[in-house]
């Protein structure tokens, strides 16, 4: 199945640059921007082709039949964004109930171009105690970029710059200059 992920990326013109870290067992990927729905579909493609396990947090809405069972199988989880529901600790339990365990996530929490990054990500790798992975899909380029694993210190301000510094080249809103909503 790898050879036919790297095989689709190459013919649609995507590439891969750097690896996952297959030597870590947890971690929260944060992708970077998330501005289409071809961006699943691209992950899913690049997931496959380096040969990594990776669950992701999706509206709810998605898991609604008729396709609700290929987003489950796709590695989804359902997030109710209408309640307040402390998402967070219930990703953190997650990783404290799996040996392996890896999530991705769109920091802006949305495909709309937004002014500042949500913050669930960083205090979902603080509270489990796992790194952050960079990864930048660079769609002018069709070129992902994953970048060596961020380990969070729990210092949000100091913190969130330097990895948001991965993505400035791309974009020049305010997501990607350093703000960020608490």
């Amino acid at each position: 199945m790898s050879g036919l992920c790297k095989f689709i990326l190459k013919i649609s013109g995507w590439r891969v640059i750097g690896d996952m870290p297959h030597d870590i067992k947890k971690y929260v990927i944060i992708v970077a921007p998330h501005t289409s729905n071809w961006d699943f579909i691209i992950g899913v493609l690049v997931r496959c082709t380096l040969g990594f396990k990776s669950m992701y947090l999706g509206k709810k809405e998605l898991f609604r039949p008729p396709f609700g069972w290929l987003f489950r199988k796709l590695g989804g989880y359902p997030v109710d964004r209408s309640k307040k529901a402390n998402v967070t600790d219930q990703v953190v339990d997650y990783y404290n109930s799996y040996e392996a365990f890896a999530i991705a996530v769109a920091p802006e929490g949305t495909r709309k171009k937004v002014a500042k990054w949500r913050t669930g990500f960083y205090f979902i790798a603080y509270k489990a105690g796992v790194p952050i992975v960079p990864a930048v899909m660079d769609r002018k380029h069709k070129k992902v970029t994953i970048h060596p694993p961020f380990w969070p210190t729990g210092d949000l301000d100091a913190d969130l710059p330097k990895l948001q510094a991965c993505y400035r080249h791309l974009n020049k809103n305010k997501a990607a200059g350093g703000e960020h909503e608490k």
